[in-house]
């Protein structure tokens, strides 16, 4: 009897621990999951490793201090969750997938109208905080929540300013080829100071970088392909199902993928002091702004709101036609 015994304890051991690991990855999807995001989409696909996160702002689709809120909290959540696990093996996701449950959006930008107010009123300390809080949530996007993880941004329609500076912190750049992503700061008279610079231009050359900020032009995912920004380029309406794809096909190399990515931060690294001072470069122009260039700030804000009401509006009936 004791002989049989011997002959199976390795097999009752290697169950216990695949229980034990199954509990771990199951404890760290709770911790992530169990926070509640009024802002944020989340799920957890543990058979594909895979964590699909969508942006679905309770107020217009830029950042608002309540997204932003939401999704530093589901960054300090991965980054704790990681950073309890008894091993790798129980890590509940290899792959960040960070997309848009808005159609046609991914993100504004930044919130133009209490910009336009702080500005106005002149309080410099707001304008500072606003983008503090916001390059602090990008930088840890731009180490991956300090995870052995790879990140990726899905873009499925307009990435603009601070949403196109969110998509480019990520390890790689999904978007569906008529996607929109572009800066254009500069119709109002300032530059975009969360992180495109530094960023862009260590996806290309520093003149080309800022011949991109500087002209204001807004460019499809297929050219900005050609340019080195997009790194996977997808068919209109294929983005998700192209995500997938890159997963299965370099699932088994992610190991790889990921060290090559900790190389890329180390050897040419974006470092949050770096993003914090052009912040504040960028907020002390802001209040250099004339009152001309606050009211195209204005009207840009005002047709951001003209288009999120007609996108509100056409919500009922596509449920209905569901």
């Amino acid at each position: 009897m004791s002989a049989i015994l011997a002959k199976n304890e390795p097999i009752v051991l290697n169950e216990i621990r695949a229980e034990q690991q199954h509990l771990a990855t199951a404890q760290a999807v709770r911790a992530i999951n169990d926070l509640g995001y009024d802002n944020l989409q989340l799920s957890i696909d543990t058979r594909e490793a895979t964590c699909w996160c969508f942006m679905d702002p309770v107020d217009k689709p830029s950042y608002t201090h309540e997204l932003m809120n939401d999704i530093s909290r589901m960054q300090g959540a991965i980054t704790r969750a990681f950073g309890n696990l008894p091993n790798q093996a129980a890590a509940p996701f290899s792959w960040f997938v960070m997309a848009s449950a808005v159609p046609g959006i991914y993100n504004l930008g930044g919130d133009l109208g209490h910009f336009a107010e702080r500005i106005r009123s002149r309080d410099l300390e707001a304008m500072r905080h606003y983008g503090h809080v916001a390059v602090e949530a990008i930088h840890r996007n731009a180490v991956a929540f300090d995870a052995p993880i790879v990140t990726m941004a899905l873009v499925q329609g307009d990435a603009l300013g601070g949403g196109f500076e969110h998509a480019l912190s990520f390890d790689l750049i999904v978007a569906e080829r008529s996607a929109k992503m572009g800066l254009p700061e500069i119709l109002f008279n300032m530059f975009p100071g969360m992180g495109a610079y530094s960023f862009l231009s260590r996806r290309m050359s520093r003149d080309k970088a800022e011949a991109l900020i500087l002209s204001g032009r807004i460019h499809t995912a297929e050219e900005l392909y050609e340019m080195g920004v997009v790194d996977v380029l997808a068919e209109d309406g294929e983005g998700q199902a192209a995500v997938v794809d890159y997963i299965a096909r370099h699932n088994r190399k992610h190991n790889a993928h990921q060290a090559m990515y900790r190389a890329r931060r180390r050897v040419n690294p974006v470092t949050l002091d770096e993003l914090i001072d052009v912040v504040d470069i960028w907020a002390e122009a802001a209040l250099n702004l004339t009152e001309a260039d606050l009211r195209k700030m204005d009207r840009l804000c005002s047709a951001q709101n003209r288009r999120l009401a007609n996108l509100q509006s056409q919500t009922p009936a596509l449920v209905a036609a569901e």
